[in-house]
């Protein structure tokens, strides 16, 4: 695992900053990203740093990591949902950036904030079926443009109220690059066990974004979320999934409400949660592993770990690693 920290610091208080004259007009309350959203800070890739760069930089260290030669790379999946354009894929450039070979294949898995942790089992199906060596899993995301984006477009006098609270998800993303590689066993490698997977697509229409924008029903999308996620985590413990007693609960990170309430709903302690939207934001598929990264040193062997996300879309996923 390893992730790549973006360096500038974006504050809440900023953003408030930009927008309170539209605030005051249509009579939001200031500090809405840190008092219920629970987000201080985000962070920013400077302008000249693309998406794949970010990924690339993330995919370099994993590898150096795990000790892992590019030339044993069979796979590269990149999950970023951040795109310059729609082709070629942002695997293609991450590939050209580390010097992969032309053996190996590539390609973007895009599942929303569940990309990272899909490609995951697909990355064990391509090793258990002897189809891979060595998979490198890329995420590289970037709030900027679509920040700027949404902060001038409240800026105008035209603005509703109804368009803040559409677009005020927008304003809680964050920056970041996270990869993972994913091999056969050997000694001192982590386990990846596996996992389940639960759809609600009925909901595909409750948040829809581009880099310019994303409009999000945040109340029916937090509803419709936890929803899933209970019918998820109900269908996985009568499967035989033991999940009520992991040592570490690394759950997608969105805001202070989602986190909270995922965690009173499903019985999980908070404690046992790491946490990184406080200073990161939502960085979308990049938050899971990107976190995971972050506490990798305090996990000792042996650590059950549960990976657990809900994606727009709507889609829920959660994985178990034995560390």
């Amino acid at each position: 695992m390893s992730h790549a920290e973006a360096p500038e610091v974006v504050t809440s208080a900023w953003i408030d900053e930009q927008l309170a004259v539209t605030y005051e007009r249509v009579g939001v309350r200031p500090g809405l990203l840190q008092s219920v959203a629970g987000i201080t800070a985000r962070r920013w890739w400077p302008e000249d740093v693309s998406f794949d760069e970010a990924a690339a930089r993330a995919g370099q260290a994993a590898l150096d990591q795990a000790g892992v030669s590019i030339d044993d790379v069979d796979l590269l999946i990149s999950t970023s949902v951040c795109k310059h354009h729609l082709e070629p894929s942002v695997a293609c450039a991450v590939h050209y950036r580390l010097g992969l070979s032309p053996n190996c294949a590539n390609f973007d898995l895009g599942n929303a904030c569940l990309g990272f942790v899909n490609a995951m089992n697909m990355a064990a199906t391509a090793i258990d079926g002897g189809q891979a060596r060595a998979v490198l899993i890329v995420d590289g995301e970037g709030s900027r443009h679509t920040q700027l984006a949404t902060i001038e477009r409240l800026q105008q006098e035209s603005t509703t109220i109804g368009d803040v609270f559409d677009q005020f998800a927008s304003l809680t993303l964050g920056s970041g690059a996270a990869a993972m590689v994913m091999g056969p066993p050997r000694e001192g490698s982590h386990q990846f066990v596996g996992g389940i997977t639960r759809a609600a697509t009925i909901h595909h229409d409750l948040c829809v974004g581009d880099l310019d924008q994303m409009r999000t029903d945040t109340g029916a999308l937090l509803t419709a979320g936890l929803d899933l996620a209970a019918e998820a985590w109900k269908l996985a413990l009568e499967a035989g999934w033991d999940w009520t007693d992991m040592d570490r609960y690394v759950l997608h990170q969105v805001s202070e409400v989602h986190t909270t309430k995922l965690c009173e709903l499903l019985g999980i302690d908070l404690a046992l949660v790491p946490l990184t939207y406080p200073d990161f934001g939502n960085m979308g598929p990049a938050a899971v592993p990107y976190t995971l990264s972050v506490i990798a040193d305090e996990l000792a062997p042996g650590d059950r770990v549960l990976l657990a996300g809900i994606g727009s879309g709507l889609n829920c996923s959660v994985v178990e690693l034995t560390w």
